[in-house]
């Protein structure tokens, strides 16, 4: 392997579209939020990452960083990552800087793959199995709807379901059973079914008595794990809702950076640890999370509401980590599938093949890359 390979240029890629018909767009043309980043090297490697952020966010994110990347080691990931956080305290510390730093990151983790010929989950420490079951992920709609779309995933052949966000919890218990009855008729009782409550988004009006509650009611419902059901800033109520919950209680999606996890973990304010690798600071910071969550008992589920490049990322970190089952999978979902040569496929049991092909071990699709960012070309070197 070559002593110096260094980086020569980053840039963005924005992807487009809106692909679900009811998501709350609230900033207009701004409510792009997923973004690639194209990471080249100055011997010609390139190599893809991922930012769940709008396009213009991680282009400033990217002219503010120049300096410090221009130059830096394309091999070193982890050193290379922590001059960029080190450097970056006082300039969106935990924002679009971070989330920006995460996809340039994940990027050189995979052009250290390709150089050194190894996949990333060997370069992580070796791995711990060789398939993931993938969770179908979708939004909550009325009863009737919500069941077509599950029995669609079904046959597709997904075992485990999660549905999420939508008026869940912001209606009334009636409507919120009525929802969590229909998605479990449609799977079966032989499929794992988890809820979303989606307390991230903009003004919940529900605390601990009331996620408790709910939890009551999803344990009826055989319910895998009840996700977000509480303010993200609440750790509080977390640690009391996880003690009591019959069900596991699940979060973190929001959170940056290794240093942020900490308390969730000490204090175990969840059962299920959910990272997201486009947001925490990439392959780095999150395969620390989840060997620290490991050290004090805790499942990582990460949170994958982002790209095809992202799951990728997802499938190394976990099969190099003691502590993991799921993996997040968007359907229908083209910034995820579209993104792909060749989208990873389901057994007959309804798992995904952990890759063994260097770096991330999946090919990209130009075609879909291009029609997804209206028009952008990957460079040549780009596979």
């Amino acid at each position: 392997m070559p002593e110096a390979i260094t980086i020569k240029s980053i840039r963005a890629i924005p992807l487009y579209g809106r692909p679900y018909g009811d998501w709350p767009h609230r900033f207009g043309n701004l409510e792009q939020t997923r973004t690639l980043v194209e990471v080249v090297t100055d011997t010609g490697i390139a190599a893809l990452g991922s930012v769940y952020t709008s396009a213009p966010l991680v282009e400033a994110a990217l002219q503010l960083l120049g300096p410090l990347y221009e130059g830096a080691s394309a091999i070193d990931p982890a050193a290379t990552a922590e001059k960029l956080h080190q450097n970056s305290f006082w300039q969106g510390r935990g924002g679009a800087v971070t989330h920006t730093i995460s996809g340039i990151d994940m990027a050189l983790w995979d052009i250290l793959g390709k150089v050194s010929g190894q996949p990333i989950w060997r370069l992580l420490g070796g791995k711990h199995r060789d398939r993931l079951k993938p969770y179908a992920s979708m939004l909550m709609e009325e009863p009737a709807k919500l069941r077509d779309k599950l029995q669609a995933a079904k046959a597709r052949g997904f075992r485990a379901f999660k549905i999420g966000w939508g008026p869940f919890g912001r209606c009334d218990e009636a409507s919120d059973e009525s929802i969590v009855r229909a998605a479990r008729e449609a799977v079966g009782a032989d499929c794992e079914l988890m809820v979303d409550a989606g307390a991230s988004d903009a003004f919940w009006p529900h605390g601990v008595k009331w996620a408790l509650n709910k939890s009551n009611m999803l344990a009826a419902y055989e319910v895998a794990w009840f996700e977000e059901p509480l303010s993200p800033d609440d750790i509080d109520g977390y640690v009391e809702l996880t003690r009591q919950s019959r069900v596991n209680i699940a979060s973190g999606e929001v959170l940056t950076r290794r240093q942020s996890f900490l308390p969730w973990i000490e204090r175990r304010a969840v059962d299920y640890l959910q990272p997201d690798v486009t947001k925490v600071g990439g392959i780095t910071e999150q395969h620390r999370i989840t060997q620290y969550a490991n050290d004090h008992g805790l499942l990582v589920v990460p949170h994958g509401w982002n790209t095809g490049v992202g799951l990728a990322a997802d499938l190394h970190i976990l099969a190099a980590a003691q502590n993991a089952r799921w993996v997040e999978f968007l359907t229908p979902e083209p910034y995820l599938e579209d993104v792909f040569e060749e989208p990873p496929s389901l057994d007959a049991e309804g798992f995904f093949r952990v890759p063994d092909a260097p770096g991330y071990g999946f090919r990209w699709s130009r075609d879909g890359i291009r029609r997804l960012s209206q028009g952008v070309s990957l460079t040549p070197s780009v596979i």
